[in-house]
């Protein structure tokens, strides 16, 4: 169940904790919303040949908009919070490709702007280099014994360059700042073999087992938690408001065994398990590629910090490593996440949302690898492995999906969705998703690695190191157990007539030995 980021315009949403007075010690919340700028930028193409980046992805504190102390009635100027590594070059000289990559990823980015700003950057760059030079044979000539008058013309002169330096180096800035706004702003190439268009034209690439023959009215999840008390809506709609929800009795039990059945069948494959903040810097979710800025949100963002709640453990995961350098011996790494997770689900509303399908917070495992970038299509491989086993070892009837092009989130260069039939809700169900992100993560998280070897034409010179050059690794994630879609899978395809419904073989271990969950007595 990938957390996307939408590029029509996903925001970053505000929680705003506010106290408010009473006449009691407690405080009430208060919600609003706060956009922050968010940017995307294009990276990986398998025929692309290497090349030295001049810009390294780098982290600083959030910088808000300020207005300038000499003049309070100066506009307020909006600096980005980082600056990712782009090969602006490259996508000059591959303008056609990343046009056409924009305008079937449904993207909104502006490559023709993008263009002209690094043009322009260019020719700017040019001019205060050359102002420089001036700048330095004056200091230089300054050095000499000279004639009064001509000392007063070089300090005059100085001076002059002095000042007009001072201004085209914050033209170059602001130009700057611009330039990587709006390159930012264009998504990861796409892979080749992935089907051009919206969600409709995502194509099956392979359908596992078929649907269970009920010989009984069939129940949805809502009826068989509310029967079995497994489940309450109404308590939580009132401490928490809609979208939340109470797990009790077994359903509790079974929450855990998913998880912990989860980690063990994944740390099977070499994956090291972990547990994340989740709180992480506003910084490092735009650096993952979630867009915050636009009407339909799933980010809620705390006010009065630059602190965010996590919508999947990928975006803490993806920042252990970042602005490192790491050894190539000790790739891949991979990691199997625990964390809750918390979405706004702006815009999701209707019967196909209902229950535990779409919901503001819940327990997830996730897995995410960093790699080589010649291994990372094969790691894609090895996630949907894992979780074609584990679905099936669980008896589940699911199609994997080879979504289109303009249903990639900005990151992905190719994801797979994985949908199980849910027979209450009488349609498949999105349970999880893989997704190849190549380097586009990494070159805004400034995640590289050094290769063993010094590449073929990169001879160090007399007197350098014969370090090999750090190239960035490519990153992969891809959902484990999203505990609630499961929970719907499980009690939709395991009820019995009577009401009752079975425990899965592979999680009564996880549960004490349990293998029937029945109706309470009254």
């Amino acid at each position: 169940m990938g957390f996307q980021c939408c590029l029509g315009g996903t925001t970053l949403n505000a929680l705003k904790f506010a106290a408010i007075p009473s006449s009691s010690s407690s405080s009430r919340l208060v919600f609003r919303s706060l956009s922050k700028t968010f940017f995307l930028y294009p990276h990986y193409s398998p025929q692309r040949p290497s090349f030295s980046l001049p810009i390294r992805a780098f982290s600083t504190s959030t910088v808000q908009a300020t207005k300038a102390t000499q003049n309070p009635t100066d506009e307020k100027v909006v600096k980005p919070q980082w600056k990712a590594a782009i090969d602006f070059k490259w996508i000059r000289d591959n303008k056609d490709v990343v046009a056409v990559n924009i305008r079937n990823r449904n993207s909104n980015a502006n490559l023709e702007l993008v263009l002209h700003l690094y043009d322009k950057m260019l020719t700017l760059q040019k001019e205060v280099e050359r102002l420089r030079g001036e700048r330095n044979v004056v200091a230089n000539k300054m050095k000499g014994k000279l004639e009064p008058s001509e000392r007063q013309k070089l300090i005059e002169q100085g001076k002059n360059l002095k000042e007009e330096l001072l201004s085209l180096e914050e033209d170059l800035l602001k130009l700057t700042d611009e330039l990587q706004q709006e390159a930012q702003c264009i998504p990861n190439l796409t892979h080749p073999d992935v089907p051009i268009g919206g969600e409709d034209c995502a194509t099956i690439r392979k359908m596992v087992g078929s649907p269970r023959e009920f010989s009984f009215p069939v129940k949805d999840h809502q009826q068989l938690g509310k029967d079995l008390d497994l489940l309450d809506f109404d308590a939580a709609s009132v401490v928490s408001g809609s979208k939340f929800y109470y797990l009790k009795n077994e359903a509790v039990m079974l929450e855990m065994a998913l998880i912990n059945w989860t980690l063990s069948q994944v740390m099977k494959s070499g994956f090291t398990p972990l547990t994340t903040p989740e709180l992480v810097r506003s910084s490092v979710v735009e650096k993952c590629g979630f867009q915050p800025r636009g009407t339909n949100t799933q980010v809620y963002s705390i006010e009065g910090s630059d602190q965010c709640l996590i919508g999947t453990a990928e975006i803490p995961v993806g920042g252990i490593h970042m602005d490192s350098i790491i050894s190539e011996s000790l790739l891949p790494l991979k990691y199997v996440a625990f964390s809750h997770c918390f979405r706004t689900e702006a815009g999701a509303a209707g019967a196909a949302t209902r229950g535990l399908y779409r919901v503001h917070q819940f327990s997830k495992a996730e897995m995410f690898i960093i790699c080589r970038p010649d291994e990372s299509e094969k790691y894609l491989e090895e996630l949907i492995r894992i979780e074609e086993d584990m679905f099936s070892s669980l008896g589940l009837h699911y199609k994997i999906l080879d979504m289109a092009s303009g249903d990639l989130g900005a990151p992905a260069y190719r994801k797979y969705d994985i949908e199980a039939w849910m027979p209450g809700l009488e349609r498949f169900g999105e349970i999880s998703s893989a997704s190849n992100c190549t380097d586009y993560q990494s070159r805004r998280l400034g995640i590289r690695y050094r290769p063993s070897e010094p590449s073929a034409g990169n001879t160090p010179k007399k007197g350098k190191s014969n370090l090999a050059p750090p190239q960035f690794v490519h990153t992969l994630n891809a959902t484990a157990c999203a505990v609630p879609r499961m929970l719907v899978c499980l009690l939709e395809n395991y009820q019995q007539e009577d009401g009752s419904v079975i425990i899965p073989p592979p999680l009564r271990p996880f549960m004490g030995g349990l293998e029937l969950i029945t109706p309470k007595s009254r």
